[in-house]
């Protein structure tokens, strides 16, 4: 599946992946060769973990690999803000608490509440995707239906 990212955050990302290839996967090696050096490796506990560490930071490796082999970068100056869409932030009001709020709609890898970022995947950013300024977006939650109206939307 591909994911949405702006130009700062597939940079971030490419980043990320460089800093894995070049500095943690020969730390992990050398981690290995010193525990190796220590003896039987049937009763080496130090090698064990050296060993697993290795094996999840591969598994890190081939997961950014293939985020960034798939990742669709979106310039936020092309943005169309008469709908919803992915990038754009959205200003709701909850129709039965009254409460507003604004979200940006993001990519998954992207999402984090604490800074108004949510999923676009999430039920919330399926529910509001697509919408336009004036119109109330449904979304099915666990405790029943959530009715929000869509007060802006901006980049």
């Amino acid at each position: 599946m591909s994911e949405y990212v702006t130009k700062e955050t597939f940079e971030k990302l490419k980043a990320d992946l460089h800093h894995m290839k070049s500095v943690d996967r020969p730390a992990a090696s050398k981690a290995i060769a010193e525990a190796r050096e220590k003896g039987d490796l049937k009763e080496n506990a130090e090698y064990d973990s050296a060993k697993e560490a290795q094996g999840m930071l591969e598994a890190k490796i081939k997961q950014l690999e293939g985020i960034i082999a798939t990742a669709k970068i979106v310039d936020t100056n092309t943005i169309d803000t008469s709908r919803v869409s992915i990038l754009t932030k959205v200003t709701i009001t909850n129709m039965a608490t009254k409460k507003t709020v604004t979200y940006q709609l993001v990519g998954e890898k992207e999402a984090d509440l604490k800074s108004g970022k949510i999923s676009a995947s999430s039920p919330i950013g399926k529910g509001l995707m697509g919408k336009v300024k004036g119109e109330v977006a449904e979304v099915q939650a666990p405790n029943g239906v959530m009715k929000f109206k869509i007060d802006d939307i901006t980049v």
